[in-house]
């Protein structure tokens, strides 16, 4: 009789063996390792704190408030739902602002040193997006971008590795799940998308879009004017952000060495962009999320390196005295209830922005009229299909009561001639996209003519601004730039 059962206890040990490997197979291509997911969390933090204390900080009351360039009535006529839904709408006054960013760099700062991260993941991405809504002409991609892996974090086991709250796990083998496929797919499909539009450019199929870009010069810093005197170099460029892109699939399907590569690859562009362009949290932001594709042997040097040096030990009491995270005592039915609903919303906010992002890019139709400017702006697109055709700047002209008209940008006489280098006439890198992305907006130019009456001189009659686009090609400026006046206020 025991004999006759061997025939199927062996079929149930094989069913057993290829179910365990088939889920190594998947692991390896859709698993985050421990080590990963603490190393993205503790970037993405940085990348959050960064952006709120060292870019908006410093200009909150001009950007956030009611003595700024977008009070609250102006944000309510432009874009009545931002208006409603967003918290830092609450209030025009400075300490109210000054308080919600507070309380958003403490998220973040939570997130960063893995105290109750999903937690701290969730209330970070809902206080960034209240942030952009109140002033939305400030948003670029790299801020949409970073709100959504927030949002997709929320469902990731961050505490797992290097976290002051550390999640107790049975192995540090690959964390796989619904959330690490989704994550780790939605990288793929930003890339994936920028691909696509891509390859249905002139400009990049021709290798002359990089030349263009190169000549933005309210784009281009640091290392850009320089490279943008080499067109060979540029070209190569072209080709070859083309060919990463291309590549992007390799993140998922291929492991190992292959794996790291492409994600090196990637990496090593970004931080290039970072050095050449203007690009915000962009660049940051995505160096943080494709560190969840290096493959545990690489995380292996890195965590050799961390024990060696000690810090884990003496970050023991600190964990100690805080707790380690533990399962509690809640039924296996209603974590088990909990899991499925958080696959399903996992699911449906993974279709929403693969959805959104598809409409953004003009790849579906809208079936009404979302893709507005404000839709674009927001665009994982960068500079695709096709890169801007031109550059501008502003000029600010005060008409004092003697007659004189001076140019409050910098204090010199008004003059419409190119500058040479149109991103110093913007103070700031703020002061930069608002520019940018006002352009189309003719309700935002008044109230920021009334803003700057109210930083000039009692002796200045009436402010005008005026907006100068300056046409190139892959050689460079185009003709001379031409003026547009953009509002008008009378001061006193």
């Amino acid at each position: 009789m025991p004999a006759s059962h061997a025939p199927s206890t062996t079929a149930t040990d094989g069913d057993a063996a290829t179910a365990t490997s088939l889920r190594g197979r998947i692991q390896s291509h859709l698993g985050i390792d421990p080590r990963a997911l603490g190393a993205f969390r503790i970037g993405v933090g940085l990348v959050v704190i960064a952006d709120l204390l060292v870019l908006r900080a410093p200009q909150l009351g001009t950007f956030y408030t009611d003595d700024g360039v977008l009070p609250r009535a102006t944000l309510a006529e432009t874009a009545p739902t931002l208006a409603r839904w967003s918290l830092y709408a609450i209030s025009g006054s400075l300490w109210v602002q000054a308080l919600l960013l507070g309380v958003t760099t403490i998220f973040a700062a939570c997130l960063l040193v893995g105290y109750r991260p999903r937690f701290a993941a969730v209330g970070t991405a809902v206080l960034l997006a209240s942030l952009h809504a109140r002033n939305p002409y400030l948003v670029n991609g790299g801020d949409t971008i970073l709100i959504s892996v927030l949002l997709l974090a929320a469902f990731l086991p961050l505490d797992a590795r290097w976290a002051l709250r550390r999640r107790q796990r049975r192995n540090d083998d690959r964390v796989l799940s619904v959330a690490t496929a989704t994550i780790l797919l939605h990288v793929v499909v930003i890339y994936a998308i920028n691909a696509v539009l891509k390859f249905q450019s002139d400009a990049w199929m021709s290798g002359v879009a990089v030349q263009r870009i190169f000549h933005l010069e309210d784009f281009v810093y640091l290392l850009g004017p320089t490279l943008a005197e080499y067109p060979t170099v540029l070209t190569g460029i072209n080709w070859l952000w083309t060919a990463v892109l291309s590549a992007s699939v390799l993140l998922v399907v291929t492991t190992g060495w292959l794996r790291t590569a492409t994600a090196v690859a990637f990496i090593g562009t970004h931080l290039s962009m970072a050095a050449t362009m203007r690009l915000g949290s962009f660049p940051f932001a995505m160096c943080a999320v494709l560190l969840l594709f290096l493959p545990p042997r690489r995380w292996d040097t890195i965590d050799r390196l961390i024990i060696k040096s000690g810090v884990s030990s003496r970050l023991e009491p600190v964990r100690r005295a805080t707790g380690d995270s533990t399962r509690s005592g809640t039924s296996q039915h209603i974590r088990r209830g909990l899991r499925v609903t958080a696959t399903g919303l996992l699911v449906c906010l993974f279709v929403v922005l693969v959805g959104w992002q598809l409409v953004a890019a003009g790849l579906v139709e809208s079936p009404s009229s979302m893709a507005d400017s404000t839709l674009e702006s927001a665009s994982w697109a960068f500079f695709a299909p096709q890169p801007p055709d031109s550059y501008s700047w502003y000029v600010v002209e005060a008409e004092h009561e003697s007659g004189a008209s001076t140019d409050l940008v910098d204090g010199s006489d008004v003059t419409f001639d190119r500058p040479p280098n149109a991103m110093d006439r913007y103070p700031t890198t703020l002061w930069k996209r608002y520019g940018a992305k006002t352009q189309g907006a003719g309700a935002v130019a008044q109230p920021a003519t009334a803003y700057f009456c109210e930083q000039t001189p009692d002796d200045v009659e009436s402010v005008t601004i005026y907006r100068l686009d300056q046409p190139v090609d892959a050689d460079g400026p185009v003709g001379k730039p031409v003026p547009h006046e953009r509002a008008a206020a009378v001061c006193n």
